[in-house]
Formats: C-alpha cells, structure tokens, sequence
C-alpha cells in the first residue's frame, strides 16, 4: 500500500498536468484529417475520433452507410464517391486500404471479389494523390493466420478446418526457409491430401490476392503515391502464412526507410497510430519515448498472436506513430511503462490465475512507475500481461494508491501489439488534452479493458462454457438483454470501489453483438 503524496509531490503533479510535449503555439493550431477506418469497431473508429478531438483535432470520416460494421461488409465504391465529391478539405488523410478495396478487415479475409476488380480499385487509390494534394497516410494488413476462429469472421469452413490449416501453414512457412524435417515434410502432405481442395484452395488463392496487392502497395509507396505506409500482420505466430507473407514483402523493400514504409505488428491500433503520426509531423515534433518494462522477462516476452517478441515490435509502433525512443527515462518526453508477465508466458485475461492480488514483481513495478511520476515524467501504462485485458492484480494494487489515476493513459485491450500501439498514440495526444477530457479517456479503457475484459466478460464467458452455449458468446441473440444487464451492473460495482472511477455513470454496449468488445459510453 502506497503513502499518500506529500506536498512536493502535489506541487509535481500540478507541473505535470500543465506540462505538454508541444509548444502552445503549436498547440493552438487546429489540424484537419479524413479518416477511413478498418470498420465501425469502437476501438478502430468511435475511440479513435474522440481521442483525437480530445486533443483539439478535427477528424472527418465517410458516412457511416458506407463503414463496415457486424453485419455488413464496407462500400469501397461509396467511399471513393464521398472522397470524390463531398469529402471536405483538411490538412491530411488517413486511409485504411483495407476499407477501400475489399469492404473492411473481415471482408479481407471472405470476399469472393475477382483481381480484375481488385485492380480497378487499385487504380483508385493511385489516382488519390492527385485528386487529394495532401499527405496521404495508407494502412494495409497481412491476412491474418489464426490457429482457430468461430463467428463469421473467417470462411465458414475455418471453424471447423481451421486448426488444420493453421498447422499446414507453420510447415509450409517452416518448408520455405528449407527447415522441414523428413517427418514435417510427410506431415504437410498428409495436410494437403486431408484437406479439402475448395478449402484449402479458396483460402490459398485469397492469401495470394492480399500478398499482390500488399506488394503493389509497396511500390506505390516506394513511387510517392503515399506519404507513408504501413502493413499490418492481422494476428499470426513465429510459424504462420502471415509471418511467411512478411518476410516475403520485408525482403522486396529492405532498401526503403521506415520514415517512409513499415511493417508493423498488429492492426486495430493502426488508424489512431497513423492519425497520431499525423498530428506530430503537422507540428514539427517527434517525441522522445522511453519503453520502461516490469521485472522479469519484459522485453524478450513473445505475445499472443505475435511473431515479434516486444523488444522488437515496440520500437516499431514508437517510429509508426511519427515519434523516437529515448535511450534513457530522463530524456523522454513520455514513459511507455509495459507491464509484462515475469515468465514471459502470456495468457488470456479469462485465466484462472488472473486474481485480485499483487505479486513481488507488480509491487516493484508499480513503485518504479510512482517514482517516475513523482519526478514529474509523463507515464502511458501498456497492461500486456495478459491478453484481452488487465491484470487484476496489478491494477488493482494502482488503484489502491494514486497512482493509475496520474497516468497519462491506460491500455490493457486484445492483442498486445494493440494496447502497445494505443498507449504510444493516447501517452502522444494526452499533453495536448485538457485534464477532464484526459481523464475521461483514462477511465474509458480502465472501465473496457479491466472491469469488463478481465472481470465481467470473464464471467460470462464462463458460465456460457458451463452450460454449453459458446455459440452465444460470438451472436448473442436472445441472450444479449440479459448479458447486458449484468455487464452494467457489474462495471458500475467495480467503478465505485476505486478512487479513479467513483462517480462515473457510463453505458456500456456491445456493437458487434458478442462477447469480444464493448462500446463505453461514459456519460459524467
């Protein structure tokens, strides 16, 4: 248990609050940026504007008609007519390709639109630059490989063959740096032989589709026709199609400069990563990060649905989001803090071992960060030991203290490269912000993220495996009132435990109708 603050401490928290990575000169001007997402997910679109106009900022995106949502695809056609015709000036655009060419990020990965139509819309973005003398920000993705799925998000046959493709794809990544075993070998022919073809086909001949236009990409970036882009590997492993498809491109463009292009892991943080590289070269200013991790493995720890271990892939995002990492915390402008499993072992946050207590390893690190806000550093907490969420224990030790409601922002959401990527760019914004509207995006994620990703959902999620209704935690049906109800009620208990959320009336919803994500909509 921390002591309350002194009086020099109060004092450095009142400096801190006023402090700002820009100047106020730069702080007064007002940037404009169109901006099209990956879809209508919270965290690619609602979350991603209100951070920005928190910090002052203007975003404009297309009418939401034409934005993919749960139960549509996206309308690259009627988004290229808004850019055409009614989009409005601004100073910059960020752009998700993804949107604009096969009808948003779960489209990428079903669509049955024919290469003669992809490339007619290639055209399109080629002809952007001309039609939009701005600078253009473009983010693709990889498609992603994961080792299963259920919910409409894949082809139909995934939920069923999806382990095994998975496992055909790690041979044939691992076949093709000449590393398969005789045995391997054997086994990726069972696979092939097993599998079938208009399966494995279909899934194959759109990999191939993505691996062009990703590539095409490229040489528009390498040409000028975008300012920068970035790729993004869609979850994957060390072993998958998707880190096969990188190399493949990292080695096609291993002359560009990353100021230009970059290959990054993770995807839904990208648009609010891109939007903050935006804002930061509209100003002239390239702040300086310092990656601080919690005891133990920390930077070595391979996440999730990554084949990067965060030593490699967090001094990506830092470059992506238009910013430099500094070699030591006083030379930074803001600490990236990134709380990571001492084992280096990550797991879901719905693991029975994620509990309301503090281990050696979180009290050491949260008296690390205490430390570095008392001195009066910005601090952005990245909660990446476990996946989809917080860590109870950790979090709850903060919350204890003064300590999680001083931070500059909080992100514990999906994938760790996500919650990476959000903590560089909200960490970034923040100094720009008025203290309320920091506040409330603060306690916006410390209510997704912690109460509802580790706590409430993993309830629910539990008790629909024990009466053996999984299907509902990915269409919730019938069933989403009820589950509704408890989720606010259950957020709303734990919001009045802790100092940092007591009094907050919010709402929360799930706008894809499933268990995965939630809509936070905080009211006071």
């Amino acid at each position: 248990m921390f002591h309350r603050k002194s009086w020099s401490r109060k004092i450095a928290a009142a400096l801190c609050a006023t402090a700002s990575l820009l100047p106020a000169s730069v702080q007064a001007r007002q940037l404009t940026v169109l901006y099209i997402p990956l879809d209508n997910r919270p965290v690619c679109s609602a979350y991603v504007q209100q951070t920005m106009e928190a910090a002052g900022c203007k975003i404009i995106l297309p009418p939401e008609k034409y934005i993919a949502a749960n139960d549509r695809s996206g309308d690259p056609e009627g988004i290229w007519n808004w850019l055409q015709t009614k989009a409005p000036k601004a100073d910059a655009a960020v752009i998700s390709t993804d949107s604009l060419l096969y009808g948003g990020l779960v489209a990428s990965r079903t669509h049955s639109i024919s290469k003669e139509q992809l490339d007619q819309r290639l055209q399109h973005l080629y002809a952007l630059k001309n039609m939009l003398p701005i600078k253009l920000y473009a983010f693709s993705t990889i498609m992603r490989t994961p080792r299963a799925s259920k919910g409409n998000v894949e082809p139909p046959y995934y939920s069923v063959v999806g382990p095994s493709i998975f496992a055909y794809s790690q041979l044939w990544d691992k076949s093709e740096q000449n590393k398969l075993t005789p045995a391997e070998q054997l086994q990726k022919q069972a696979l092939e032989r097993n599998l079938r073809r208009d399966e494995l086909g279909d899934w194959l001949e759109r990999r191939q589709k993505n691996l062009q236009i990703n590539t095409e990409l490229t040489h528009m970036a390498r040409n000028g026709k975008f300012h920068y882009l970035a790729i993004g590997k869609d979850d994957n492993a060390p072993l998958s199609a998707t880190h096969l498809e990188a190399r493949q491109l990292s080695l096609s463009t291993f002359d560009m400069k990353p100021e230009d292009f970059q290959i990054i892991d993770g995807v839904d943080q990208l648009g609010l990563v891109l939007l903050v590289r935006a804002y930061n070269e509209a100003h002239a200013v390239q702040p300086a990060i310092y990656p601080l991790y919690s005891p133990g493995a920390g930077p070595a720890t391979l996440p999730q649905y990554s084949d990067a271990r965060l030593q490699d892939s967090v001094p990506q995002q830092i470059i992506a989001a238009g910013a430099r990492q500094a070699l030591t915390p006083q030379a930074a402008d803001l600490i990236l803090a990134l709380n990571t499993p001492q084992d280096g072992i990550v797991k879901d946050s719905t693991a029975g071992d994620n509990q309301f207590f503090s281990s050696p390893a979180n009290r050491n690190f949260a008296a690390t960060i205490a430390r570095q806000l008392d001195a009066g550093k910005q601090v952005s907490l990245a909660d990446v030991s476990y996946s989809n969420g917080a860590d109870n224990g950790f979090m709850s030790l903060l919350a204890q203290s003064d300590t999680l409601e001083r931070l500059s922002a909080y992100n514990g959401w999906n994938t760790a490269d996500n919650a990476v990527g959000y903590a560089i760019a909200q960490g970034i914004m923040a100094q720009a912000m008025p203290q309320p509207k920091r506040n409330l995006l603060l306690r916006q994620r410390i209510i997704d993220d912690w109460f509802y990703q580790s706590n409430a959902r993993s309830y629910i999620s539990n008790e629909l495996s024990r009466h053996s209704r999984e299907d509902l935690k990915y269409d919730l049906g019938t069933a989403e009132k009820p589950i509704l109800n408890y989720i606010n009620k259950e957020c709303g208990a734990l919001a009045q435990k802790y100092n940092v959320t007591k009094g907050s009336q919010f709402k929360l919803t799930f706008p894809w109708r499933r268990l995965f994500e939630v809509n936070v909509e905080i009211k006071k």
